[in-house]
């Protein structure tokens, strides 16, 4: 968000923790704590009038001061249990509601659990073969699911309880014997502890059915894990990890024992780190779908634990929801799945169309989000995407991509123009050697410099120099009598190396028959510099689309799986360019990557500049 509205919600949880109080709170955790007419908190700086209505909901709960004390003296480190009863032993652990989350877990998953297998991103992972600790060297996606219990939705979803608790409760002794207490390592991240928390408070009848001692040994866990989280949460890798965390606490606060003060105190921080997780129009700062999923996906499951305990959330939360759901539908192709962005794959219709239901949030596609970065337009039976926005900035990054004005483009449930996509996936079915690969210019459908990145992609999902700013204006123009949409963007992720600007020009047609775009390159500077430099003009095609080249390599024909011809054609001043079909691959919504074609535009052009118009159309 803007510093303007961080600094509100700052000040909006931080002044509810600063209140003096003059006696601790006597009451029990099913009684709200008694507390005399709350003291008026200082009027916040007012906001730009088309930004009040939102923020003026998202901030922290306002408390009497004997909660703000509470608050205040659990973050200092006071036990909950001597702030909620001081005068009695503290309660024996054990939950106080069942959770019932609208979200679902896929069956796929569930039933692979049943034959003994971790199903992550398409890849089969036998129990047998897995080590619990810590520490053990396992590739992210499948330390993510074995560490952040990801896997107990998918249980939940496969057969009754009575059927599938055994298997719950088996994986769940394995990984208490392996990891005894709070340590180092992929398990003790504050997102994955954050994920494992809930999914045990959210799931807990698939593992706490059974055995009594294993019971006893779960409830301590959940203690003591969200006693950690309580310390480490502010430490988190990235905004999303501490959210993580933070809807964990908040959780264990509602649902465990003597959790007011607990709940309380992860209120303040979850809102707080809300506000500085999303853009202003509602976009996480990674740009990440995957990462839209997860906040979402969060806060649905967070929300039926307070109707667990028949609470109402805090307004924001609601609000939240209603900001983070628009801007990933602006990525909806046309077969209704998402499109392939910052190392996320295309994930399918059926998992989006769970968690927006799930979400209880209808909205449609944002059109052009400012700071989220996606530029959407719709006409006829085609959808076109494009990336208007500099990759994400490295502290936000999650598996960052060098993918600036690249575009997909899809005509009914034909995906025709993609990215690869599915770096964020790579260690499942996708080989953890090309994850890199797939997070650079090469591998999105974009212009391409000299072999090299708009923006320098590094390792461990991290981006470095670059693209620091993009252009973007989106304008009608009349086509036929119909009003047809056209973007033009630029960027300079190649100015300090080569003095070069990249600006595309997209038009889609009325009747989504036709795209017709430019690439231009244009000097930075008064002059552009002498000589030439190699450049390539990369279109990968959508999955099952047939290629062939014309005589004079400047067209080629596209046969598509739905029977429809496409034609692709270079504009008559593209100079010495020509067309290549080359294979790529792109990565489906189960994680699997499929070999595909992608139709290279290459040659040469002068350092001073050039001009590369094309045209994408439907025959017929």
């Amino acid at each position: 968000m803007s510093e303007g509205a961080r600094t509100l919600l700052r000040e909006d949880s931080e002044a509810l923790a600063a209140a003096d109080a003059p006696a601790l709170p006597l009451g029990g955790q099913d009684e709200p704590l008694a507390s005399p007419p709350a003291a008026e908190l200082p009027e916040a700086v007012p906001l730009e009038p088309g930004r009040a209505l939102v923020l003026s909901d998202f901030r922290a709960p306002r408390t009497g001061p004997i909660e703000s004390v509470v608050r205040w003296a659990y973050r200092l480190g006071v036990p909950g249990s001597v702030l909620a009863s001081p005068l009695r032993k503290p309660a024996a652990p054990r939950l106080l509601a069942t959770v019932a989350s609208p979200l679902e877990g896929e069956r796929a998953g569930g039933m692979a659990l049943r034959a003994g297998q971790f199903l992550v991103h398409g890849l089969k992972v036998p129990f047998d073969k897995v080590d619990f600790a810590s520490g053990a060297p396992l590739t992210a996606p499948v330390q993510r699911t074995v560490q952040g219990f990801t896997w107990l939705r998918d249980l939940g979803a496969c057969a009754p309880r009575e059927e599938c608790a055994g298997i719950g409760e088996k994986l769940l002794a394995r990984w208490l014997k392996a990891n005894p207490v709070p340590a180092k390592g992929p398990a003790w991240t504050v997102e994955h502890a954050g994920l494992r928390l809930l999914a045990w408070l959210v799931n807990a009848p698939l593992i706490l059915s059974g055995d009594a001692a294993l019971r006893a040994k779960a409830l301590e866990a959940m203690e003591a894990t969200a006693r950690y989280l309580d310390r480490q949460v502010a430490r988190a890798e990235d905004r999303l990890g501490q959210v993580a965390g933070w809807c964990a606490i908040v959780a264990a606060g509602l649902l465990l024992p003597d959790g007011q003060p607990r709940r309380l105190f992860g209120e303040a921080g979850l809102l707080r780190a809300l506000g500085e997780l999303v853009s202003e129009d509602g976009g996480v700062l990674s740009r990440s779908p995957l990462a839209q999923m997860e906040a979402i996906a969060l806060l649905v499951d967070l929300r039926a634990c307070y109707e667990a305990v028949d609470r109402d959330p805090p307004p924001a939360l609601e609000t939240m929801l209603g900001l983070l759901v628009p801007p990933l539908l602006t990525l909806r192709m046309g077969d209704r799945g998402l499109g392939s962005w910052q190392g996320s794959g295309a994930t399918s219709a059926a998992r989006l169309d769970a968690l927006v239901t799930a979400s209880g949030i209808r909205a449609r596609p944002g059109k052009d989000s400012k700071h989220w970065g996606y530029h959407r337009v719709d006409a006829g039976k085609a959808t076109l995407v494009l990336d208007a926005a500099p990759p994400p900035r490295a502290r936000h990054a999650r598996f960052g991509c060098a993918s600036t004005l690249a575009f997909e483009l899809s005509h009914g449930e034909q995906r025709i123009i993609v990215n690869c996509g599915g770096a964020e996936l790579a260690g499942g079915q996708v080989p953890v050697r090309i994850e890199q690969g797939l997070r650079g210019s090469a591998a999105h459908s974009t212009l391409v410099l000299d072999d090299a990145n708009s923006t320098a992609v590094l390792i461990k999902g991290l981006i470095g120099k670059g693209v620091e700013e993009v252009d973007i204006a989106r304008t009608t123009v009349k086509q036929k009598g119909r009003d047809a949409a056209r973007l033009e963007a630029s960027h300079n992720g190649y100015a300090a190396r080569y003095g070069l600007i990249h600006r595309r020009t997209l038009l889609l047609g009325a009747d989504g028959s036709g795209l017709s775009g430019e690439d231009v390159l244009e000097p930075s500077g008064r002059q552009g510099k002498r000589g030439k430099i190699a450049f390539a003009l990369r279109f990968h095609l959508g999955y099952g689309i047939e290629a062939g080249l014309s005589d004079d390599k400047r067209g080629a024909g596209l046969a598509l799986p739905d029977g429809s011809y496409w034609q692709f054609r270079l504009g008559g001043d593209s100079g010495e360019a020509h067309i290549a079909i080359e294979d790529s691959l792109w990565v489906d919504g189960q994680g699997r990557p499929r070999a595909t074609k992608q139709l290279v535009v290459e040659g040469l052009t002068s350092r001073s500049g050039g001009r590369f118009p094309w045209l994408l159309k439907r025959m017929g």
